[in-house]
């Protein structure tokens, strides 16, 4: 059964990004997280797609929604989101280990 999970880093990134919305513009967050849930449930159905990250760290994948990109990696037949984050941001350096 394929299925998607949130760690606990894209789960903190996903507060922070409530917390903005919920101070800016709900209405903005409700539509962004109705299209996250759509997004992760793309990624369930087709694994592999979005780009790949693997220059960052091996089997990384990504893909763009409204200006974040959902990092994920697979796992057998799911996938694990790892982080949510601005397009802006140095990606890189938020995969350190």
């Amino acid at each position: 059964m394929n299925r998607y999970t949130i760690n606990i880093l894209a789960s903190r990134d996903l507060n922070q990004i409530a917390d903005y919305f919920a101070e800016n513009n709900p209405e903005a967050g409700e539509k962004f997280f109705r299209a996250f849930n759509r997004k992760c449930q793309q990624l369930v159905t087709f694994l592999n797609s979005g780009k790949s990250y693997g220059t960052i760290r091996p089997g990384l994948r990504g893909l763009s929604l409204e200006g974040y990109i959902i990092f994920y990696r697979v796992i057998d037949d799911s996938i694990e989101i790892l982080r949510v984050i601005s397009g802006r941001r140095n990606f890189p350096s938020l995969f350190e280990e």
